[in-house]
């Protein structure tokens, strides 16, 4: 029988599913009879790069995909294997060939990015006077390693993670059709262990659906899987408030002794944090992401205890912490002692400071910004996580339709904008992004210091 994400595989563009700002182009291109010579299909692994290069294959020389016939005129090259110059050449050479039964003869290649150097530029002598009856479909994971000289010529489209709820549907849907009796709960850790990907998600449920003939449970899930209980997760982020280390110990020894490993617990962490950005978790965000899973396991171990027992955090911002874990935390820290009365004394009179120089200062944003800002951090966390804590601590602005970020450092300002994808592909159709290393601030006399001390711009002195 086959797996789940080859059964469900769409056939067809109505098919496919949550991703219509690709497929509704696509569509009506055919409709209209504009066939590109070029097509550049990037994003995340899973998410249909590869499904709807099929699909438009088969739908631009009218074939049926039903079939699942190899058609002469389609053909699919792996770029992680075919990676030189040699077998460039040996494409160009067999696309001057006329198709056979098609109208075009179409060249799908997956993972472009894979490509030599020398193998890019013999491609794009092709894609710059392209035959007539050839079209080419390029996908990659990785963008950043395509040149220029390649998207430029291409027609470029984005495919996205899934949103949460519109996967929750496509597999509650799914169960339906295969029978498969699982608690919404359990479907929501699925979802939440996919990570946006569609071929994983289905795998993760085809596992699923061999753990039980009964109702599959989130406690049967969590357990088949290696996976914390969320009130786990909640505890140690509540003794992190508290800093209460013998606290910390105890739940992370309890994980332990379930086999639950250390990597895990981190990754759900990040998780619980990132669903809920907070200003308190910086710091502890930063040492998560230092945990390799490649390191022993008692490297990782003493990573995570030591990442969850420094609590170098400023004092807690109540309105950003998720509510359950504030309430939590309050309860379990002992009040503090009320501080002596000081005796009030008449200030000395300041003479009035000099005018400064103009200044980057916080400015209203448009309706909608908090909800675009939130977007953006949690796409970058997911696919950036080195990058979450530059992210957390760069300030915006959204004012007619331009989102600008401020990092307040070149350095940081030159990292994010290498992952400016993973910002846009969040923003709405209409807005547009800026990247500075300038500083925002909600005082001008603060953005003042930092313009008369160079923005906050890092700066390497030598020795």
């Amino acid at each position: 029988m086959k797996a789940l994400y080859r059964r469900y595989r769409p056939k067809t563009l109505s098919e496919v599913v949550g991703q219509e700002q690709i497929t509704d182009v696509l569509a009506n291109s055919l409709k209209n009879g504009k066939i590109g010579h070029a097509y550049l299909f990037i994003g995340p692994r899973g998410t249909g790069k590869t499904s709807v290069a099929r699909i438009l294959a088969h739908e631009i020389n009218k074939f049926d995909y039903e079939l699942e016939d190899d058609y002469l005129d389609i053909i699919e090259i792996d770029a992680a294997s075919n990676r030189g110059i040699d077998d460039i050449r040996e494409l160009r050479q067999r696309a001057n060939i006329a198709p056979t039964k098609g109208k075009y003869k179409i060249y799908i290649i997956d993972e472009v990015h894979m490509l030599t150097k020398e193998a890019f530029n013999a491609l794009l002598k092709t894609l710059e006077e392209p035959p007539e009856h050839v079209v080419f479909i390029m996908a990659t994971t990785d963008v950043q390693k395509v040149p220029i000289t390649i998207t430029s010529r291409s027609q470029v489209f984005t495919f996205k993670l899934a949103d949460p709820s519109v996967m929750f549907d496509h597999l509650k849907a799914i169960c339906k059709k295969e029978n498969i009796n699982i608690e919404d709960e359990a479907l929501k850790i699925v979802v939440k262990r996919g990570g946006g990907s569609y071929r994983d998600s289905l795998s993760i449920l085809d596992q699923a659906s061999t753990l039980s003939d009964d109702k599959i449970t989130a406690e049967l899930l969590n357990r088949a899987m290696g996976l914390p209980q969320e009130a786990a997760i909640s505890d140690l982020l509540v003794a992190y408030s508290a800093n209460d280390t013998a606290k910390i110990r105890e739940l992370l020894t309890a994980l332990a002794e379930t086999g639950i490993k250390s990597e895990v617990v981190a990754s759900e962490l990040i998780d619980a944090i990132m669903s809920n950005p907070s200003a308190n978790y910086i710091h502890l965000l930063d040492k998560l992401t230092q945990i390799n899973p490649t390191d022993a396991p008692n490297i990782k171990a003493g990573k995570l205890l030591v990442a969850l027992c420094t609590n170098a955090a400023p004092a807690p911002i109540v309105q950003a912490v998720p509510q359950p874990i504030v309430q939590k935390a309050a309860a379990s820290i002992p009040p503090k002692p009320k501080p002596e009365p000081k005796v009030e004394t008449e200030p000395e009179p300041t003479p009035e400071p000099e005018p400064k120089a103009p200044v980057v200062s916080k400015v209203p944003n448009d309706a909608g910004a908090d909800e675009i800002w939130q977007a953006v951090v949690k796409n970058m966390a997911e696919k950036s996580p080195l990058l979450a804590a530059d992210i957390l601590n760069a300030k915006y602005t959204l004012k007619d339709k331009v989102l600008t970020i401020y990092t307040g450092s070149y350095i940081k300002a030159k990292n994010i904008d290498k992952r400016r994808s993973f910002i846009t592909e969040v923003l709405p159709s209409d807005v547009s992004l800026e990247i500075t290393k300038e500083t925002l601030a909600d005082d001008p006399d603060v953005a003042n210091i930092a313009a008369i001390m160079g923005g906050g711009e890092e700066i390497q002195i030598d020795a």
